[in-house]
């Protein structure tokens, strides 16, 4: 037996598709939301961005701690003495 074929249901047009909340916010609102949201994303990079520093600057003062700690410079120093001779 052959397998019975459906006829496609026919696509709407654009007519008859729902209306988004694109469209049915003025262009006014629109670019404010834009804005908005432009401003959000660029508030986030730089709150990144200092966190990155602050970061940064946190890694660089123990590393400049640990330099000065006798101990932490006798332990993770190489061995090998002969080569200071």
């Amino acid at each position: 037996m052959a397998a019975k074929r459906r006829p496609a249901a026919p696509k709407p047009a654009a007519q008859d598709k729902a209306a988004t909340l694109k469209d049915l916010l003025s262009p006014e609102v629109l670019s404010k939301l834009k804005a908005q949201a432009d401003d959000l994303k660029a508030e986030e990079a730089k709150r990144r961005e200092e966190e990155k520093k602050r970061v940064e600057e946190a890694r660089r003062a123990e590393r400049k701690r640990l330099e000065n700690d006798f101990e932490y410079l006798l332990n993770n120093s190489s061995m090998d003495w002969k080569k200071y001779k």
